[in-house]
C-alpha cells in the first residue's frame, strides 16, 4: 500500500486547478508550452487528463500526458518507436540514463515503444512542482532522444541542425 495519501474529491478538483492554472501562465508565454487540451478519463485510470505539446529542441513537438490518479500525477512521453537496430545498445543507453534522472525513467510501454514516465505525489501539487515535472520531461527528451534514435535507427535518422538548440545552452 501506499504512503501517499488519497487526494478525494477536494483535492483532486484542488489539484487540476493548480495543473489548469499551470497550463494557463504557460500559455499565454507561448514559448514553452505550445498547445493543451484536458480530457475526462473514462478508462478509470484516474479523474482527469492533460495531453500538453510543448517546443522541442529535435523534435518539433513533445506531448507529455498527464494523468491525475488517486494519489499521484502520473507524467509520460512516448520518446521512440521500437528500435529496428542495434536493440540492447539502445535499452543499456536509456537504463543508464535512468540512473542519473530524478522522479522519471525509461521504460516499455504500449507497442514496447519507448516511454518516459513519472509520478509525483498529487496531495499539495504546487506550479513549483509542475515546472520540475514538465520541465524535466522536456529537458530528459531533448538530451536523450537524438542519441537513442541515432542508435535505434541508424539508416534513417540524423540529427537536426543546431538551430533550436540556443533555448538550452548547447
Amino acid at each position: 500500500m501506499s504512503d501517499v495519501a488519497l487526494l478525494g474529491d477536494d483535492g483532486a478538483a484542488l489539484a487540476a486547478t493548480v495543473i489548469d492554472a499551470w497550463i494557463s501562465t504557460w500559455l499565454d508565454e507561448g514559448t514553452f508550452l505550445l498547445a493543451a487540451e484536458r480530457q475526462k478519463v473514462t478508462d478509470g485510470s484516474g479523474s482527469a487528463r492533460w495531453y500538453l505539446r510543448f517546443a522541442g529542441e529535435e523534435k518539433d513537438a513533445i506531448t507529455v500526458w498527464a494523468t491525475l490518479r488517486q494519489r499521484t500525477l502520473h507524467t509520460e512521453v512516448q520518446l521512440m518507436a521500437t528500435p529496428e537496430e542495434n536493440l540492447e545498445e539502445v535499452y543499456a543507453y536509456l537504463l543508464r540514463c535512468n540512473a542519473e534522472m530524478y522522479g522519471m525513467a525509461y521504460a516499455f510501454g504500449p507497442d514496447d515503444a519507448l516511454y518516459l514516465m513519472g509520478r509525483t505525489s498529487a496531495v499539495g501539487l504546487e506550479e513549483g512542482t509542475l515546472d520540475r515535472v514538465f520541465g524535466s520531461a522536456v529537458h530528459y527528451v531533448d538530451r536523450h532522444y537524438p542519441i537513442a534514435m541515432a542508435l535505434g535507427f541508424p539508416a534513417w535518422y540524423r540529427r537536426r541542425p543546431a538551430r533550436n538548440r540556443s533555448r538550452s545552452g548547447q
